[in-house]
C-alpha cells in the first residue's frame, strides 16, 4: 500500500507521523477470493466492513484511530453499508473512525492524528488469565 511505503518514509526522515509506522497496521480484509476461501476466513473470524487501516496509539482522547481507505475519482468506490456501521462501532467504543478519500487525504488524517497528544489512561484492570509473554 502505497500509504505504508510513505508512512515508512516519513519514520525514516524522522517526522511526528512517521512515528505512526510502528503502530500502524493494514487489514487484508479486501479483494476477490474464491467461496471456499471466502467460508474458511469467515470461520477464522474475518468480519466484512472492518476498517483498512488501525493505528494502535491512543492520541487525543481517543484510543486509537480506524481508517476506511477510498480511492478518488475516476476509481472511486462506494462506502458499503457494512465498512459505514464499522466506523460507527469503532467511534462509539472510544475509536476514531474517518473514511480518507485519496492518498493525500489520509496523509493529512494520519498528519493530523499524530500531531494530537498522547490518550493517558488513567485507570487499568489487570488481566488474571492468559499465558505471561
Amino acid at each position: 500500500m502505497v500509504l505504508i511505503r510513505w508512512l515508512f518514509g516519513e519514520q525514516q526522515r524522522g517526522t511526528p507521523v512517521g512515528d505512526l509506522y510502528e503502530v500502524i497496521y493494514h487489514v487484508p480484509n479486501g479483494g476477490q477470493r474464491n467461496k471456499k476461501t471466502a467460508v474458511d476466513l469467515k470461520r477464522q473470524g474475518v468480519k466484512s466492513g472492518v476498517s483498512d487501516l488501525v493505528v494502535m496509539e491512543g492520541r487525543g482522547g481517543w484510543l486509537g484511530l480506524y481508517v476506511e481507505f477510498k480511492a478518488t475519482p475516476p476509481n472511486h468506490a462506494a462506502t458499503a453499508a457494512s465498512q459505514r456501521e464499522w466506523l460507527e462501532k469503532a467511534d462509539r467504543r472510544g475509536y476514531c473512525a474517518v473514511l480518507a478519500r485519496g492518498l493525500e487525504e489520509a496523509k493529512a488524517v494520519l498528519r493530523e492524528y499524530a500531531g494530537w497528544p498522547p490518550t493517558i489512561i488513567e485507570q487499568r484492570q489487570a488481566m488474571p488469565h492468559g499465558t505471561k509473554w
